[in-house]
């Protein structure tokens, strides 16, 4: 409750304000079969004349009116409360998210995520609401009907007391049964977003292998799972509130039939045994309203329950302890020493193991190795995505945890292998890398990265609307748009995680001397399956199952480095073959 204090606190008058306001509305409820009784006894029955009846028939518009007010002040009140928490939720939730680590990201699915984004923070949304509608005016009712009823007739009153054990019996049921599966329902939920996510996102992937079939299935169990799990969660609904309204409709005809015998007996008048109906439906009514209250608060329960392993997360990675907070990278030396890594920390193989090496500022580095064998993981250890299990890793000389998060990723810049673009026109795209970037810089960076010509092909040139993902450009095109924004942040350590496998090798070659000639100052470290992309670097790398295996030019590893001739040869005869 801590947690959610936060949110409650800006919004305080409204949650404060909205349940007055229904007690007003409580207020005259009991107030109604009253007036109503009076009207019927003394009025009507007692001789009173026209002028009494329309005395109560005005008061009776009155209160009336005041129970609309305050009904309808405290559902607004109710609902801004209730959507401003939310709102100040979801925007935390998803700065958490934010500020995940590549390894926190690992322990959720996306689909999972989503799902304590948007349903599970409604669910919590609704919950509030009904609580500052019902809270206060169920159990209001309660209180003031079994009053009113106990006061004008105390043993006719001792019926509602027979049926109320049973309706907590009910309410017990409740909350032993539907939380846990209101819980299996939202993992359900979470299932069915990720395989929609998935579908949608890789649609082009499905039609052109002809996997809609298997996708549809796929997707029809997902579905099934969570309507199975839906209907299994509402049947504490579907039994529940029939039992609770049978018992109602019992008590209802006990107490006509009693209260009828007594006004046959002259013990009762009419309008007391009217007014006694209407707080007997009111009390059975408020207690529905409190089942009614648990049955949804245990749902939004699981929900939050949700949301909250998400805020109490560790983030394993963080700046927190940085020594040196203020300085950014200048030069651009990399050095590793003794470097062990490995993903998941009860495996016994490490996906790196004892790397040593430095790179020195300016230099052309290329990376090569056979795939799995951890080129990827080196370089992203650089920015901070992932941290060393053991040893270090030096920016400058200075150990990549000792810097500020911002100043270390914004004196590196990194084009991952999965090329991804945002919804929005090339130009927003690309000044992701400055977003304060005139017109010629973005101009000169596409340049470079050789994207100004299909650019300019284009009706709408760097104002064109690029897809979700950037659907609607190839994959070349993709990557060199993503080496253009990285270019526009100029950064002092540059990494291009196979970046170019989908360009031609002439547009390959102009982009390496765009980057030779334009970038002289900033490190370069180029990972590549092929050879012909790191043939000409200052120096080159060779990793073999975590394992640097080989340092050197091109020519130094043809002498000495097995691991790399091995390489050069297959490729070279595949060229010679072809």
């Amino acid at each position: 409750m801590r947690r959610y204090w936060k949110y409650a606190k800006p919004y305080l008058s409204a949650f404060i304000i909205g349940p007055i306001l229904m007690i007003v509305e409580v207020i005259g409820e009991v107030v109604m079969p009253l007036l109503l009784s009076n009207i019927i006894d003394y009025g009507v029955n007692g001789g009173r004349g026209i002028y009494y009846i329309i005395a109560m028939g005005v008061t009776m518009v009155i209160t009336a009116l005041g129970m609309m007010a305050g009904g309808v002040g405290g559902a607004y009140f109710a609902i801004k409360a209730s959507s401003g928490f939310a709102n100040d939720l979801r925007k935390d939730l998803f700065n958490k998210i934010q500020e995940f680590s590549f390894t926190n990201i690992d322990q959720y699915n996306t689909g999972s995520l989503i799902t304590r984004l948007t349903n599970d923070i409604t669910q919590v949304q609704n919950m509030i609401q009904m609580m500052l509608r019902l809270a206060l005016r169920a159990p209001g009712m309660l209180i003031g009907a079994l009053i009113m009823a106990f006061s004008l007739n105390s043993k006719l009153a001792l019926v509602i007391l027979c049926v109320i054990p049973l309706l907590a019996l009910a309410i017990y049921f409740i909350l032993k049964v539907a939380f846990p599966r209101f819980k299996t329902m939202q993992k359900k939920l979470d299932a069915l977003n990720t395989v929609t996510q998935e579908n949608l996102i890789n649609i082009r992937v499905v039609k052109s292998f002809v996997r809609e079939d298997y996708e549809q299935d796929k997707f029809s169990k997902a579905n099934k799972d969570l309507k199975e799990s839906t209907v299994n969660a509402m049947k504490v609904v579907i039994f529940t509130m029939p039992l609770m309204m049978f018992a109602m409709n019992v008590t209802t005809l006990a107490v006509v039939w009693f209260g009828g015998n007594q006004v046959v007996a002259g013990n009762m008048t009419t309008g007391v045994l009217t007014a006694f109906i209407n707080y007997v439906a009111q009390i059975l009514i408020s207690l529905i309203m409190v089942s009614m209250i648990i049955l949804n608060s245990s749902r939004a329960l699981a929900s939050a329950k949700r949301i909250n392993e998400v805020l109490c997360t560790d983030i394993d990675l963080t700046d927190e302890k940085a020594l040196h907070k203020d300085i950014t990278v200048q030069y651009g030396k990399v050095e590793f020493k003794e470097v062990y890594f490995k993903y998941y920390k009860n495996n016994e193989k490490w996906v790196l193991e004892n790397v040593n090496l430095v790179i020195n500022p300016g230099e052309t580095v290329g990376i090569i190795g056979s795939t799995g064998s951890g080129k990827s993981t080196l370089v992203q250890l650089i920015p901070r995505l992932y941290d060393v299990d053991r040893g270090e890793v030096l920016v400058d000389g200075v150990n990549v945890k000792d810097y500020a998060l911002k100043n270390l990723r914004n004196g590196v810049g990194i084009v991952l292998q999965k090329n991804v673009l945002f919804s929005g026109t090339i130009k927003d795209n690309l000044k992701w890398g400055d977003e304060n970037a005139s017109d010629d810089e973005v101009f000169k960076c596409a340049e470079s990265a050789q994207a100004q010509g299909f650019i300019s092909s284009f009706a709408e040139g760097y104002e064109t609307e690029l897809g979700q993902g950037g659907v609607n450009v190839s994959g070349g095109q993709k990557q060199r748009l993503c080496i253009a924004r990285t270019l526009l942040k100029k950064p002092k350590i540059l990494i291009l995680d196979d970046s170019t496998s989908a360009v031609d090798t002439a547009t390959e070659a102009k982009i390496r001397e765009s980057l030779k000639t334009e970038l002289k100052d900033t490190t370069k470290i180029i990972i590549a399956q092929r050879i012909s992309s790191v043939i000409d670097a200052d120096k080159i790398i060779v990793i073999d199952d975590g394992k640097i295996v080989g340092v050197g030019t091109h020519g130094d590893l043809m002498q000495k480095c097995e691991a790399y001739n091995e390489i050069y040869y297959s490729q070279m005869d595949k060229k010679v073959t072809a």
